[in-house]
């Protein structure tokens, strides 16, 4: 698919628009980042990679050891000297 777009100036920007169809065909939507290159003299847009969404399954696993080894740490500032601490 072919294109025709006028550069703008906004701000002090230089800006065109992206027709819905070529942002479809890129799979990226209102908001996506693209990379911009130049290459022969062709601008290049290609989308980054979206971060992946964890679930909360992923980002709650290993919470189980992480309460017992913070229960385990726990006293390490109240307890008595052991060796040749300063206090």
């Amino acid at each position: 698919m072919s294109n025709t777009a006028k550069i703008r100036r906004q701000g002090g920007a230089a800006v065109f628009s992206i027709p819905p169809a070529l942002l479809k065909m890129l799979g990226v939507d209102i908001g996506a980042e693209l990379t911009l290159a130049v290459d022969n003299g062709k601008l290049v847009a290609t989308p980054l990679k979206p971060k992946k969404k964890y679930s909360l399954e992923e980002l709650l696993e290993g919470s189980d050891e992480m309460i017992e080894l913070s229960r385990e740490a726990a006293g390490w500032d109240s307890g008595a000297a052991v060796g040749n601490e300063i206090l």
